[in-house]
């Protein structure tokens, strides 16, 4: 805890009830969708780019570790002040400053919720098309910090494919802008934009962000498609992209996490099955038709049990919200949902569903799987209770053999949940001593002192933190 003379300045910067210290409401603070927690010494709730500015040289100057925080639905304990010191709340910076129709360009503040963006921009004609699974709580500013994905990622990219500027804080309070916000040609010299895209509030805390628009399609096309075995639907995915055919959704569910969504939602889907795609082709009318004929031959070649179109938009929608529900429902099967972002080349699916589901036999856990398949990124869920430590010993070794499996088919990581603390035990896997080093050299020419969002992505110490 601050003493009462720091505590003051901060208050004479922000406003005292924009400076929390009440244990109950820093448990707030203290954790993010991994369930792992550390209470903070204190939050501080910020309105502005020049609040953040004297906060972040206040904590310079008196040796205090800071973190930056949107919603905290990150999934690898990026936000979790894992050494004390102050949280910075930036959900009160949520402007959307300007939707520039004719550039394609909108200026928001990093608390914006991003499904709020989405439906502002299309308004206006305009499309925005990152879509993480949290969209309806997940803020801009956690999105460009993680990197974050999203359903539509196959054909459309991620965050990182539309941030064209930022406006971001320094570790020293330096308050610099990246990019262009008016031209989607870029600026020249180094490519800061994306340095700090993904650096998950490591590097910078980003106050102002300019993202680019597109015009959204003019007809789509939604198929469920469901499956007797994972193998099948692996195969389907591979198949439908070697045939040139590039969906805007492409989504897996296993059978865990399909009889998981019919328990909350009852949608009728059936519960024997194996797995199921959720695909989606959008564009031209007569492109999607062609296409949509094409893939739904290839799904019935691959050996398809049965194939259905959304006949309308609350049917896609219906089916799309299911999706959606993945993660939530899947986390009412147990006291604790553990969930990872192993990321392959989309022609290994089929082998690393096969071993998430040989290493779920092999620990006799329950592991519920979805994600991403047309671009490779899976979500295997370990759903347990964390009170019992002989599971949790198991949780520890099939995590590590999932990651380890996922770097051997030549994948990576994480494809949008970033690294945080929950990865870092295994960059180097990924990355070699080299490449390491060169992160730690990055950090340490920005951040000498590494105080802003510490032992996240290179970690400089072991780090053992507890369930809520």
């Amino acid at each position: 805890m601050l003493d009462k003379v720091k505590i003051k300045e901060l208050t004479d910067i922000v406003g005292d009830s924009n400076v929390l210290v009440d244990e109950s409401e820093l448990m707030l603070y203290s954790y993010d969708a991994t369930q792992l927690h550390r209470i903070p010494d204190l939050v501080v709730i910020v309105h502005s780019p020049e609040e953040v500015s004297k906060i972040i040289k206040f904590a310079r100057k008196n040796n205090i570790n800071v973190y930056p925080r949107g919603s905290g639905t990150n999934l690898s304990g990026g936000s979790i002040p894992v050494d004390g010191g102050i949280v910075i709340e930036l959900n009160r910076l949520n402007r959307i400053i300007d939707i520039d129709v004719e550039n394609r360009i909108a200026i928001v503040e990093p608390g914006v919720i991003a499904a709020t963006l989405d439906c502002e921009v299309a308004k206006k004609g305009l499309f925005y098309p990152p879509d993480p699974g949290s969209l309806a709580v997940a803020t801009i500013g956690g999105c460009v910090c993680e990197g974050a994905g999203g359903l539509r990622a196959l054909k459309y990219g991620t965050t990182k494919d539309y941030i064209i500027g930022l406006e971001v804080v320094l570790p020293n309070g330096d308050i610099i802008t990246t990019g262009s916000f008016s031209s989607l040609r870029g600026s020249p010299g180094f490519d800061l934009t994306h340095l700090f895209v993904g650096s998950e509030g490591t590097l910078g805390i980003v106050t102002k962000i300019a993202v680019k628009l597109i015009y959204p399609a003019k007809a789509r096309k939604t198929f469920l498609v469901l499956y007797d075995r994972v193998a099948k639907a692996g195969n389907a995915v591979a198949k439908i992209i070697e045939n040139k055919i590039i969906p805007s959704t492409m989504e897996f569910l296993d059978k865990i996490t399909i009889n998981a969504i019919e328990d909350f939602k009852k949608i009728g889907l059936p519960r024997d099955i194996e797995a199921l795609l959720l695909i989606e082709v959008d564009g031209e009318p007569e492109d999607v038709e062609a296409s949509a004929n094409i893939l739904e031959k290839i799904c019935i070649d691959v050996g398809a049990r049965s194939i259905s179109i959304a006949k309308n938009d609350v049917e896609r929608l219906d089916l799309m919200e299911a999706r959606r529900a993945a993660l939530p429902v899947l986390a009412r099967l147990k006291p604790t949902t553990i969930l990872e972002d192993a990321t392959v080349p989309r022609s290994k699916v089929s082998e690393m569903l096969e071993k998430i589901h040989g290493i779920q036999d092999k620990y006799n856990l329950m592991i519920g799987s979805f994600g991403h398949a047309g671009d490779g990124n899976l979500h295997p869920t370990i759903l347990v209770d964390r009170r019992n430590k002989e599971e949790m010993k198991k949780v520890d070794m099939a995590i590590k053999e999932i990651f380890d499996y996922c770097i051997e088919l030549g994948g990576t990581l994480t494809g949008e949940h970033g690294i945080g603390i929950v990865k870092a035990p295994f960059m180097e896997n990924e990355f070699k001593k080299e490449g390491i080093s060169f992160f730690r050299d990055i950090k340490k020419a920005l951040d000498p002192d590494n105080k802003l969002n510490p032992n996240k992505i290179v970690s400089t110490k072991e780090v053992h933190l507890d369930y809520i």
